[in-house]
């Protein structure tokens, strides 16, 4: 048990945050209409997009089911683009 739980954990944890915190950037992005905010907002959003792919594409490369990491149900380029 111990700490390969941990990591375990956080890595779920930090995959469930981020994902949200993209959803909730894309929702922010979708409701601006001021061009610099909106701006600001694409580009944060464009962060997460690739902060999630890479997140994603590496967890296929080591055999990791994507709810292990909390980025199930999440696509990038349908969700946050």
């Amino acid at each position: 048990m111990g700490e390969h739980n941990v990591y375990k954990n956080y890595i779920r944890d930090v995959g469930q945050l981020v994902a949200e915190a993209a959803r909730v950037a894309k929702s922010e992005r979708d409701e601006l209409n001021d061009s610099t905010r909106r701006d600001y907002a694409i580009g944060r959003l464009m962060g997460y997009h690739e902060i999630i792919s890479l997140m994603q594409q590496q967890a296929e490369a080591f055999g990791i089911r994507l709810s292990e990491i909390g980025l199930e149900g999440i696509d990038p380029e349908q969700d946050l683009l």
